[in-house]
């Protein structure tokens, strides 16, 4: 039986040996501010700016975004109102990797099951890792990643988290791609599909595929989430087909402090050369479903982009993640 995650124990942050080797293959990641692109502003409802500071369920969009595109105002207002609503704990970021703002609503800086969107930091890691010469990824192990990816196959994330490294994989995360609050649930196993994050978390993630990692990484990656199966046909991926969305999905119905609750969370990429970064995770409370989760996530992602509402989505089976 699983204890609260959000509890964080000295135990959960202490390092394996097979993590300190990891250590030094690991590139620091950036923020976009260090990096050199705009500090992302975003408002608060009575309007005082906040410089990359966590609003609340009500927060509009970049201060930017608003002056220059009234249209998306309103999309990310009505979005912002969604998020209000939903019942449980909805986090939502979408980055606008053209101009470097960012439009943030709900709880960001709340830990919750990252479930399956791990699968897409295990991928990046081993393709950097393979290209590096690092480690030899055969037939076998390319089939594997191709496979966790588009089927969200948790045998081949299995397979693949304990030949290339098992929790080892964690400090790479943490420290190449700015997942900072990624860490094994208290009392968990610590297995890739134990892990918590924060909404920012992923944004750090997909923003590392898409501007830092090597270009025959990032365009694989791309590809391969963009051929996501139907179980991920929702959350980013209702951005909508004109807007080419590439997604990595998780859900899963989690026991905390002895009672079940769905999770449902997204991390994926959409717009006009992958203008957009998007991350959303959605924790419901007991009594919750996979339908409503999936629904409540996808609707949030396809107003904010402009995209159908309710959205055409797929939910998928209860028994896969």
């Amino acid at each position: 039986m699983r204890r609260n995650p959000l509890v964080i124990t000295a135990g959960a942050l202490v390092l394996t040996v097979a993590a300190v080797v990891a250590v030094k293959y690991a590139r620091s990641y950036e923020s976009p501010a260090v990096a050199g692109a705009p500090t992302a502003i975003a408002q608060s409802p009575d309007h005082a700016a906040v410089a990359n500071g966590p609003p609340d369920a009500g927060a509009v969009p970049s201060a930017r975004a608003q002056a220059g595109d009234p249209a998306a105002q309103q999309r990310f207002e009505a979005a912002a109102e969604l998020v209000k609503k939903a019942n449980g704990h909805l986090g939502v970021a979408i980055r606008d990797r053209r101009t470097g703002t960012e439009w943030r609503a709900g709880e960001l800086d709340r830990p919750s099951w990252a479930s399956s969107t791990v699968k897409l930091a295990m991928a990046a890691n081993l393709l950097e890792r393979g290209r590096n010469g690092e480690i030899k990824l055969d037939t076998t192990a390319r089939k594997n990643i191709a496979d966790m990816l588009e089927n969200s196959s948790d045998t081949a994330a299995d397979a693949l988290w304990d030949r290339y490294g098992k929790d080892g994989f964690v400090p790479w995360f943490q420290q190449q791609y700015g997942m900072v609050k990624l860490q094994f649930a208290a009392g968990a196993a610590r297995r890739w599909n134990t892990l918590t994050c924060v909404p920012d978390d992923l944004l750090h993630l997909v923003t590392y595929v898409l501007d830092r990692a090597d270009p025959g990484d990032r365009d694989y990656l791309m590809a391969a989430t963009r051929r996501a199966g139907a179980a991920q046909h929702w959350g980013v991926w209702a951005a909508g087909a004109p807007n080419q969305p590439g997604v990595t999905n998780g859900w899963a119905l989690e026991t905390d402090d002895k009672v079940k609750h769905w999770v449902t969370d997204s991390v994926g990429f959409a717009g006009p050369e992958a203008r957009y970064a998007i991350a959303i995770m959605f924790d419901q409370p007991p009594g919750g479903t996979l339908d409503a989760g999936v629904h409540t996530a996808s609707d949030v992602i396809a107003t904010a982009l402009g995209a159908k509402t309710p959205a055409d989505v797929t939910v998928p089976s209860a028994a896969t993640r």
